[in-house]
């Protein structure tokens, strides 16, 4: 597999034909897409890891354009399964960082003793490795800005034995895809 993909069918995108959409001013952007998707830009992760953490990271930094981008160019990297989990992520981890930032913010410990009621089965669900769907979680939950979230599914990696240059390549990408997203909104 390249760095970067041919032509996709579906959009006409490469990781080339998005870091040319973005102005001069995000230079260090264009070099940073080029290169955290790829396995020497993000030690620790295999292909299919760093295109499900990019279409997850994609989808929840709310760029649509951007993310059917990364969607069709991921297809190339990934089985129906990881596309899913991917997607799936993004959605519980929206709903999730929502609610868990508000039990860290608000100081109240009374509302962390309440049941959340909420349903979460795809978190037990959702058809990859268990680490896996912690390691879209966690880049997800790093676009969110959700500390409660990061913390536990940080900790949950490291106690499986992910290492941190794992975690730090999974957030690498969720950081730049995130950044990207918001300079073609603004530049749209």
């Amino acid at each position: 597999m390249s760095a970067i993909p041919a032509t996709t069918r579906e959009t006409g995108a490469t990781l080339e034909s998005i870091a040319d959409r973005l102005p001069d001013y995000a230079r260090d952007l264009k070099l940073n897409l080029g290169s955290v998707l790829t396995p020497q830009g993000a030690p620790g992760l295999d292909a299919k890891q760093i295109w499900s953490v990019a279409l997850a990271t994609a989808i929840a930094a709310r760029n649509v354009q951007l993310a059917r981008a990364i969607e069709a160019l991921a297809a190339e990297h990934l089985d129906e399964a990881h596309r899913r989990a991917a997607k799936a992520a993004a959605a519980i981890m929206g709903m999730n960082n929502v609610y868990y930032r508000f039990l860290h913010l608000v100081e109240d410990p009374e509302y962390q003793t309440m049941p959340a009621r909420l349903r979460m089965q795809v978190i037990a669900s959702h058809g990859i490795g268990r680490d896996d769907f912690e390691l879209l979680s966690l880049a997800v939950s790093a676009v969110n800005g959700c500390g409660l979230c990061i913390t536990s599914h940080e900790k949950k990696l490291r106690a499986a034995g992910i290492a941190r240059e794992t975690i730090q390549s999974a957030v690498r990408i969720a950081a730049v895809l995130h950044a990207v997203a918001g300079v073609l909104e603004f530049e749209t």
